[in-house]
């Protein structure tokens, strides 16, 4: 597919992730689009004529020549939604960007994805909390995510590039620079071990309203949230939202009680929007990792039940693997959250499946 149309369509102002899709379902593919009619966009439900105007004087192809240009020249990946490279658990997010760029190098083989995320004012407390966690997850084929910003963000890239983990910090503007500035040297060091992604083309300025757009590829991009040190407003607590709503997994250490960057732990771990952890141990035992090695082959000889065909796929799938986490059954069957989450629900109430801690699953047998 012509990456120059691809990057061309999120030129498009107006055009985000969702109306992107809406587009590539109508269309098919980015050329369609733009060879469509003013009819033919016309007929798309709810795309406003600015948007339309925009597809049909095709500058945005120009920018995307720009933009091509600056990747070739300072060796960036570009990730399309459907390319293998793209991040496997985002890809499973309704809101998922259509185009990533991505300096360094990336492994889809990587069993294990976790974000870090926390105050810009780290406390002692909170580093070595952070270093805490981080050594002891050494040699557990994770990487860890986290936004690059001053505080715990840095402090857990500079822990996983110190323990050999691959580490990824995702931006909120584009690849022409790094922000803050004082963490350039320490993107650069990632690339070799990780790297640096955004979805924001490379002339993006670090504009506040980047951020939460930022915060949810951090969240969309991992099995589970940790939020070491926060104060009760702010992005930690913005992507713990996020990380709730795609239905993976938020943890948090608590803190003492009257300190400001402990007040949003405490807060997530009170509402029951994270579970409680004092070490890598407390993470290993609800993410349920401690069972992966242990993966056995088992042929089950299933009951005959009535199910639908989607609810047939996923009864399938999960009679094998005990208790599964809801990550791993998106990423089998391939449906999107909104869906699988419905399906999943309706065979929990008809008594098919249990759900049990850490958003794991388990048929009944």
């Amino acid at each position: 597919m012509n990456k120059l149309q691809q990057i061309a369509l999120t030129q498009i102002k107006g055009v985000g992730p969702k109306t992107g899709r809406m587009l590539l379902e109508c269309f098919g593919s980015p050329s369609n689009i733009f060879y469509a009619t003013r009819a033919e966009l016309h007929n798309i439900p709810g795309l406003p004529k600015t948007t339309i105007d925009a597809i049909l004087s095709k500058d945005c192809l120009h920018k995307a020549e720009e933009e091509m240009n600056f990747l070739e020249k300072n060796q960036i990946q570009l990730l399309w939604i459907n390319d293998t490279e793209y991040p496997t658990l985002l890809k499973q997010c309704d809101d998922a960007p259509l185009i990533l760029y991505f300096k360094g190098q990336i492994s889809q083989k990587l069993q294990k994805s976790i974000s870090i995320v926390g105050t810009r004012n780290a406390t002692p407390y909170g580093k070595r909390l952070c270093e805490d966690l981080i050594s002891s997850l050494q040699g557990m084929d994770i990487q860890i995510v986290s936004g690059l910003a001053h505080g715990i963000d840095s402090y857990a890239h500079r822990a996983a590039l110190r323990h050999n983990i691959p580490t990824i910090g995702v931006l909120g503007h584009g690849l022409q620079m790094v922000y803050p500035a004082a963490n350039r040297d320490l993107a650069a060091q990632m690339t070799y071990n990780g790297g640096v992604i955004t979805e924001f083309s490379s002339t993006t300025k670090p504009e506040r309203m980047h951020f939460p757009a930022r915060n949810r590829i951090i969240a969309g991009m991992s099995h589970v949230t940790i939020v070491i040190e926060a104060a009760i407003k702010g992005g930690a607590l913005i992507t713990a939202e996020i990380a709730n709503s795609y239905h993976r997994d938020v943890c948090a250490f608590p803190g003492a009680v009257g300190q400001t960057y402990s007040e949003g732990c405490n807060y997530l771990i009170k509402t029951n929007r994270a579970h409680l952890i004092r070490h890598a141990d407390d993470l290993i035992y609800i993410m349920g990792w401690e069972q992966t090695s242990k993966t056995k082959n088992i042929q089950l000889s299933l009951p005959t039940i009535s199910l639908s065909a989607d609810e047939q796929k996923i009864y399938t799938f999960m009679a094998t693997k005990g208790h599964i986490s809801f990550d791993d059954i998106a990423h089998a069957v391939n449906y999107p959250i909104s869906k699988l989450s419905l399906i999943l629900l309706q065979m929990e109430m008809n008594g098919h499946i249990i759900s049990l801690p850490g958003k794991r699953y388990q048929i009944v047998k």
